[in-house]
């Protein structure tokens, strides 16, 4: 399985969906308001992040798939 390269394009896009969000939630304790729009703008993006690591995980299951 660590040869497939779907799977480690899965894998790479659930990291980068972990390191979107522990930077966004980095920003959550600053209190000041460019922090706060910041921290909203990690989330967003960790939002189209995760969408794609879903998407990659439901297609490798769909192709790799035994089906039951």
């Amino acid at each position: 399985m660590l040869s497939d390269p779907l799977f480690l394009f899965a894998a790479l896009a659930c990291g980068i969906v972990a390191v979107i969000l522990l930077m966004g939630i980095s920003q959550f304790g600053k209190g000041d308001v460019e922090s706060s729009k910041r921290s909203n703008t990690f989330m967003k993006w960790r939002l189209v992040a995760q969408f794609i690591a879903v998407a990659a995980i439901l297609l490798f299951v769909l192709i790799r798939g035994n089906g039951g």
